[in-house]
This record gives structure tokens, C-alpha cells and sequence, in this order.
């Protein structure tokens, strides 16, 4: 996959504001630290592996950032116009997956995991090395990175040339300054690199010593008061009708169903990620009318303070019709539906929680669409 890349680019996950990391930046003409770090190929690099280039320039990003996904055409850009001229880049992905908040998914169908980092590369079709740092971090400490994306330039003695941003501005269409084109092209040139540093702006690196406020976050979640209300026919059409401005998944489940109870932490952590947006989750129980305190307790057991609702009657034929002419009536079954009642999404069976995320995400829009 990168056997003739000449450009490389290390991308080292990050959030949105500079915390956890006391280590200093590594200063224009500072020698760059080796690392070894394992790649979503899995083979381990260190700059040994790109001794061959001229240039190397170096990038902190992150899958789940949205500013670091604005950015991903442009460095693979970046790859392809430089790959002739003895300029590499190399990508890690520096976040610890454990320290994000499970509401910083809001604009986003992935994580930061390795797994996740393997999944965005093949998605997008990454054409650079992409390496994991997310355990030690000891790498982005190391160069002291401070926002994703954040670009390090090396020149061919592996000294710093160039410490900090892309470009100025995060919709294509406003850039006037390309500053890591500007570095590149200064050096490749044998000149001076005419601004050797620049603010950086994008996501914070999700460093190890946020897990603490990740799971206070988690805590504050789980004590969310969580109710149950009774539900008839003409309820249920309401709901489906969907007269707000939220885009609404609705999961239709009951306790005695495997499939259900498997699946509903995910569906509970999806509404966790989104619910800060024009976003909201609807459960609506089929168990029999006299099961409502075991519904309750099942709600409370798994944090559902989401909006749920009991089914109260044991007429289930009548409301599968209502429902969705298409549902057969098994569960679970899932549905999507936008402002307006018109089905975005349905799912019979367990849901793929990586395509509802995707659903969500594009009709929702991501967070740089609202620039161009």
C-alpha cells in the first residue's frame, strides 16, 4: 500500500483544546525524536523507514475530530503532488480512545481505536502510513503536539524546519496562506522556509490523564433520571409523525427478545453520542401491558434516559401496521425518522451500529459541511 509513497505523513490524534501534555514543543532546529510505533498495516516504523526522503513531514490527527476529517482530502493531496519530489509522510494517530467523552461523537461515526484508524483508512482510501500512538503517547509528547491536524516538517538531517498548520482556513475556499506547501516548496528549493511557525486550531489530543473526567462524564450519564409512559395507538402515530425538529431513531423492543436486550447498551450510547444535535432516541416496549415495572427495571439497568414508552395493549397486529406496512412484526426492529415522519432508515434484526452512526452523521451533516 505504500511501497512508492514518497510522502508520509504523521498523523497524531488530538481534540479540541491543549491539555495533559507538559512536555515542550520541539523548537526549529531541534533534532526529531525516533519512535516505533505499529501501523494499521500492521509493521512497525521508525524513521529509519523513511531515511530515503528529502523532506519528511509529519501531521497530528484524529478519525473522530471533526476539523482533522475536514482535512483529509487535502493531505492526501498533499501525498500525491509531492510523492515524486523525495518528501514523505507518515500518520499516527496519538489519542487515548479511553479518554473521549461518549458526547465528543457528535459529529462522527468513528473513533479512535486502532481498529477504528484501520476501518477510516480503508473508508478513505488513507495513501500514507497511518501509525498508533493512542497507548504511550510517548510520540506526541515527544514533538509536543498540540492540535489536530498539526504538521512537523523535518528536513534531510531529520531537523525541525517547520512547526504548525495546513493552511488558514478549514473551507478550501477561503485559504490564503498554504503553510505547510509553503515550507515544503522553500525547502525543496534549498531556501529558508519563509514562516517557520503558526498557531494551530482543531481537537485537543485526548491524552491518558482525561480518562478520569471521561468517566466522571460517564457517571453523570448513568444517575439521569430515567421514566416510562404508558402508550396507545394514537401515541405511537404521533411519535412516528415526528413533528420536531429532531431527526428520531425509534427502537421498538421488549425484554423477553434476546436480540433487543443484546443490542440496547449500543443503541444507548448511540443517543449518548448525538444527543447534543438536532437528535433524539425513542424506545417503545411490546412486552405485555402487566410487564411494566420489569420494562422499568431493564431501563434503569441500562441508563435509558432516553424518551420511553410501553406499548399498553396487547393488540401488537394493529400497531404493526401503523408502524411500517413493511415490518413483519419480529423484533427488534429499528427506524429512523426524519422531521416530518418520513423514514430515513429501518432495520429489521439487531442494528449495525457503525451504519446507523453513518446515517445519523450524513443526514445530521458534518461539522465543516455548514463552511463550504
Amino acid at each position: 500500500m505504500f511501497k512508492n509513497i514518497k510522502i508520509y505523513m504523521i498523523l497524531f490524534l488530538v481534540a479540541f483544546c491543549y491539555s495533559g501534555n507538559d512536555s515542550k514543543s520541539l523548537e526549529i532546529g531541534g533534532t526529531a525524536p525516533d519512535f516505533s510505533l505499529i501501523g494499521i498495516d500492521d509493521k512497525t516504523y521508525t524513521l529509519e523507514n523513511f531515511s530515503e526522503a528529502d523532506i519528511l513531514v509529519l501531521i497530528f490527527t484524529a478519525n473522530h475530530c471533526p476539523t482533522a476529517q475536514a482535512y483529509e482530502d487535502r493531505i492526501m493531496k498533499l501525498v500525491d503532488d509531492y510523492k515524486d519530489k523525495g518528501v514523505d509522510v507518515v500518520c499516527i494517530s496519538s489519542n487515548n480512545p479511553d479518554a473521549l467523552r461518549l458526547d465528543e461523537y457528535g459529529y462522527t461515526d468513528i473513533g479512535d481505536s486502532f481498529q477504528d484508524m484501520k476501518k477510516r483508512a480503508k473508508e478513505r482510501q488513507f495513501n500514507f502510513p497511518y501509525l498508533y500512538d493512542g497507548d504511550t503517547q510517548v510520540v506526541a509528547k515527544a514533538y509536543g503536539a498540540i492540535a489536530t491536524p498539526h504538521v512537523f516538517i523535518l528536513d534531510k538531517e531529520r531537523k525541525l524546519r517547520f512547526s504548525g498548520r495546513i493552511d488558514d482556513g478549514e473551507n478550501p475556499k477561503n485559504i490564503t496562506s498554504h503553510d505547510t506547501r509553503n515550507a515544503i516548496n522553500a525547502l525543496l528549493a534549498g531556501e529558508k522556509v519563509p514562516v517557520e511557525t503558526t498557531k494551530v486550531f482543531g481537537c485537543s489530543i485526548k491524552w491518558k490523564s482525561k480518562i478520569k473526567s471521561a468517566k466522571k462524564t460517564l457517571a453523570k450519564m448513568n444517575a439521569e433520571k430515567v421514566e416510562l409512559t404508558m402508550a396507545n395507538v394514537d401515541t405511537i402515530k404521533n411519535i412516528l409523525k415526528n413533528n420536531s425538529e429532531k431527526l428520531r431513531l425509534i427502537n421498538f423492543w421488549a425484554t423477553w427478545c434476546s436480540p433487543c436486550v443484546s443490542e440496547f447498551p449500543e443503541l444507548i450510547r448511540i443517543n449518548r453520542n448525538f444527543r447534543k444535535r438536532a437528535f433524539e432516541m425513542v424506545t417503545i416496549s411490546l412486552d405485555t401491558p402487566e410487564k411494566s415495572n420489569v420494562v422499568l427495571k431493564f431501563l434503569k439497568q441500562n441508563y435509558a434516559s432516553t424518551k420511553n414508552y410501553k406499548f399498553n395493549s396487547d393488540d401488537k397486529y394493529d400497531l404493526i401496521d401503523v408502524v411500517d406496512k413493511d415490518w413483519p412484526g419480529s423484533l427488534p426492529y429499528t427506524i429512523i425518522v426524519k422531521p416530518g415522519g418520513e423514514i430515513l432508515y429501518k432495520k429489521l434484526g439487531t442494528i449495525d451500529p457503525s451504519e446507523v452512526r453513518k446515517v445519523i452523521v450524513e443526514y445530521l451533516g458534518r461539522y465543516w459541511e455548514h463552511l463550504y
